[in-house]
């Protein structure tokens, strides 16, 4: 692989490692990310050790956790996986990959299985049944929950509490990754910064499993944590891996409009109960948008909500016919959100907009979970398996998380030989650190301000060529790995939206508004791909630029 643009923000750890001042620590596998599928993955290796590093304690910096739908599965007598898979298919634009759909469905009943194993305790009624929830594009009630809205949280507590009763299981919380070791094109690791006090160090790997999330807090209004900022995605683009579909971004119709950085959600769930949208005029705008009205695909309806808010009429959910008084009892996750703002859902609308949510696109996989990367898995919202196509079906991000870090661990069992007396070095007592660069917290800002006006809900090649210019002169001079990541990240999703020259699922070009047949498959680049494409839609930003920003990283 040629030199990696970025290789001047951070030493050489790969060939200095176990140096004085850089130390090495060794591990069977390590895997990047605490989420639902980080864990999952790291449970499914035991008792093989493995050693998950998290920049959050593990389930605070995690979407998984903030997931309030639930997790979907066909385990109703009167549902099939079948039926699964094609509501899933339908709703992904065409281009979703139908066998891996297929299969991801058929193993659902499985994996609930290993979560009620692990203690999740789901919503059964006074049979014992599972209770399940309807939501948006879904032709049945399939929704897995807990508490009504509060599934992500239930999963990931009781997932945390079976790793931290896992001897074989290391967790280090407080670490950031910031690049893969590559050697002679095998992934033999990660460079991870300590937080705490920005020290770095080399973590070898016979096997790296990344699993650290999506990319929501490129934008300035998302659901997400501040986590998922797009950083394990740009650490692989950097090492020459092929990113797929990184134009499709969902964003989640109904965030809860009360200015809070992340946006509070309104689950879904309520509108598959019944609640409206409306306009600050009272009228319910979905009924001539689609025919499946407020359960219409998530993208129909964010557009809808897009332009409600842009023609400013504003959008609100209204769940007090559907649900009325009993919204706190059935809904206490949102109704917290609502009352810390003032609002009393059984008594008036909630402000609701759309923001960044989840990532269709990320690091290419194939059905077991490798990447184009020998020595590298990938697995979650990081991934990008084929499942989702242009736009992702209700509360199937959780079972694709789970499904995958299962087939991640089997393929790892199967092709790695086990190392039992994997080294662990002790790390030294953490000591305070430097404060964050204000340059670059300003670049940041600015970034997501771009990514929202211009690779935002609705798109225009005008825009994203705008976007593409603003990234390249954000990433001259930038110092902190952490932003230039970020800037890599937001140039493959620019990138791979100005390639795409319709409108698909989650991608909305209002300058090509129709699907086109010959562009029916999945997107496919690396990150010299992405430069070609700025240096093709902004000649001059190519023209000035110095020759490290276009190097390719493989």
């Amino acid at each position: 692989m040629t030199k990696d643009p970025l290789a001047a923000l951070v030493p050489d750890l790969a060939a200095t490692s176990g140096k004085p001042g850089h130390p090495a620590l060794q591990d069977d596998v390590v895997i990047l990310g605490g989420g639902l599928a980080g864990l999952f993955c790291a449970l499914k290796l035991s008792p093989r050790p493995v050693t998950v590093l998290t920049a959050a304690p593990i389930g605070e910096g995690a979407s998984s956790a903030w997931a309030q739908g639930g997790i979907a599965a066909a385990v109703s007598e009167g549902d099939t996986t079948e039926a699964h898979a094609k509501d899933t298919i339908a709703v992904g634009g065409g281009i979703c990959d139908e066998e891996i759909v297929f299969s991801m469905t058929r193993e659902a009943p499985e994996r609930i299985a290993d979560l009620l194993r692990y203690g999740v305790p789901f919503d059964r009624d006074l049979e014992g049944k599972l209770v399940l929830s309807r939501e948006a594009a879904h032709s049945e009630r399939r929704v897995v929950r807990v508490g009504g809205d509060g599934a992500g949280r239930a999963i990931m507590d009781a997932v945390i509490a079976a790793v931290r009763a896992t001897p074989s299981i290391r967790v280090l919380e407080g670490f950031v990754g910031e690049s893969l070791i590559d050697e002679s094109g095998t992934v033999s690791g990660i460079i991870a910064r300590r937080k705490a006090d920005g020290r770095r160090f080399a973590l070898r790997a016979g096997a790296v499993v990344l699993a650290s999330g999506g990319i929501g807090h490129l934008y300035e209004v998302t659901t997400n944590p501040n986590e998922a900022a797009g950083q394990g995605l740009a650490m692989a683009a950097r090492a020459g891996a092929v990113i797929a579909d990184a134009e499709f971004v969902q964003f989640h119709p109904t965030a809860i409009d009360i200015g809070r950085d992340p946006a509070p959600l309104a689950t879904e769930a309520l509108r598959g109960e019944g609640s409206w949208l409306v306009n600050r005029a009272g009228e319910r705008f979905m009924d001539g948008v689609h025919p499946l009205k407020e359960l219409a695909p998530r993208d129909i309806v964010a557009r809808a909500i897009h332009n409600e808010v842009a023609a400013g009429m504003g959008a609100f959910l209204d769940t007090r016919a559907a649900i009325g008084a009993a919204f706190a009892d059935r809904y206490p996750t949102v109704s917290a959100s609502c009352r810390a703002a003032g609002i009393d859902p059984a008594r008036e609308p909630i402000p609701v907009r759309p923001a960044a949510h989840y990532h269709m696109g990320g690091v290419w996989t194939d059905a077991r979970g490798r990447t184009s990367l020998a020595g590298l898995w990938a697995a979650g919202e990081v991934s990008s398996t084929g499942v989702h196509g242009a736009n992702r079906l209700a509360s199937n991000s959780l079972l694709e998380a789970v499904v995958f870090a299962a087939r991640i661990a089997q393929d790892i069992a199967n092709t790695l030989p086990a190392n039992a007396t994997a080294q662990r070095e002790p790390l030294p007592e953490p000591c305070a650190g430097p404060a964050p660069s204000d340059i670059d917290g300003e670049r940041i800002a600015h970034l997501r301000q771009i990514m929202t006006r211009h690779v935002g809900v609705v798109r225009t090649g005008e825009g994203l060529k705008a976007a593409l210019a603003e990234i390249a002169a954000l990433a001259e001079g930038c110092h902190d790995i952490d932003c230039a990541n970020m800037l890599v990240a937001a140039k493959m999703v620019a990138a791979a939206a100005y390639a795409r020259r319709e409108s698909r699922g989650a991608h909305c070009r209002s300058d090509h508004p129709h699907e086109e047949a010959d562009l029916a498959h999945r997107s496919r680049m690396t990150l010299s791909d992405a430069d070609a494409i700025l240096c093709e839609a902004v000649p001059a930003v190519c023209a000035n630029a110095p020759a490290p920003m276009l190097e390719d990283a493989r």
